[in-house]
């Protein structure tokens, strides 16, 4: 019964994500006249976002780091050069249906079509889902297609967000990858125990635990004050779960582009036991301009962020390129 109820409340928070800009404006004590939003950029990427999230949110503040990385703007239909529907080429590097193998040895393999929360910055927001969201069958003959490939060692679970699937399928398709004699290591690259802390269940924990492949999970966290209190315990439990922890961001012009808000973060992830990973620039597609943060500010905020934290705490800047056999490591 227990088992049921946490799968239930995860679950139940899932299926009760604000979708109405006015609702989320109001609950924040902000007007939704003075935020218009198109319709037809809500028809293309519609806002959503849990409440668990939005709890973590300033009242009354317009500028609020976590606000501003879901609420849809204006500025979201602009036509800027350079900026387009793929940005990373990824139609190049789908050789199955739910697989995307960009780089050598490792494997991104899609495990769900759809997130908890639909970031403003997404460079999958024009993603062709539904031709990527393989029924068992399928499955099937993608797991022949990895099982043929020896030179494959890492598959990584990435979506949409892959802890938006419900267990009995992770875990299904977890022991069926586990059972291929050159796959080493499982990477799971989630923001849903960000967004929803309470989706690190039991359930979860126990194919995790089954799991006898190493296990790493990058979690996507930008600011400091995604870090609560219930998010720090969902991230102890998965690592008692023996599960690396690593985190990603990405650069956001407005969220976390000063050296405060990136120290922060850093101190903030490593109280909770995550270690910084990267810190992305943004992946140029089409609606996301106005988040774009210049070559020259990113590197003159690293530069700050080294002289204050020690090396192990500062992440890799990287940027992805098409047809690069590995992301682009600018500092």
């Amino acid at each position: 019964m227990m088992l049921v109820a946490k799968e239930t409340s995860w679950q139940r928070q899932l299926s009760d994500l604000i979708t109405d800009p006015a609702e989320l404006l109001s609950i924040l004590n902000l007007s939704p006249g003075d935020y218009p939003v198109p319709d037809d950029i809500l028809a293309t990427f519609p806002l959503k976002v849990p409440r668990a999230f939005v709890s973590r949110m300033r009242p009354g503040d317009p500028l609020d780091p976590l606000l501003r990385q879901v609420l849809p703007i204006m500025e979201e239909g602009d036509d800027t050069p350079g900026f387009t529907i793929d940005p990373l080429s990824e139609a190049d590097f789908n050789p199955q249906a739910g697989i995307l193998h960009k780089y050598q040895g490792r494997i991104l393999v899609l495990a769900a079509p759809h997130c908890a929360i639909h970031c403003r910055y997404c460079f999958r927001r024009h993603f062709p889902y539904d031709e990527n969201i393989p029924g068992r069958a399928h499955w099937e003959e993608s797991l022949k297609w990895l099982a043929d490939r020896p030179d494959i060692r890492e598959v990584i679970y990435s979506g949409g967000d892959p802890l938006a699937a419900n267990d009995r399928h992770l875990a299904w398709l977890t022991k069926r990858i586990s059972e291929i004699p050159h796959i080493r290591r499982l990477r799971i690259h989630t923001r849903t125990p960000v967004v929803i802390p309470a989706r690190v269940n039991e359930s979860l924990l126990t194919w995790l635990n089954d799991c006898q492949l190493q296990k790493v999970m990058v979690v996507h966290i930008n600011h400091a004050q995604e870090i609560d209190a219930e998010v720090a315990q969902a991230l102890q439990k998965l690592r008692n779960a023996n599960v690396t922890l690593l985190n990603q961001s990405v650069l956001l012009k407005g969220i976390n582009d000063n050296v405060d808000a990136l120290e922060a973060l850093s101190e903030s992830l490593s109280a909770a036991g995550v270690l910084p990973y990267y810190l992305h620039m943004l992946d140029r597609v089409q609606g996301v301009a106005h988040f774009n943060v210049s070559d020259d500010r990113a590197f003159a905020l690293m530069d700050k962020l080294k002289a204050r934290l020690p090396g192990f705490l500062v992440p890799s800047l990287v940027r992805e390129e098409p047809g690069e056999t590995s992301k682009t490591r600018l500092i």
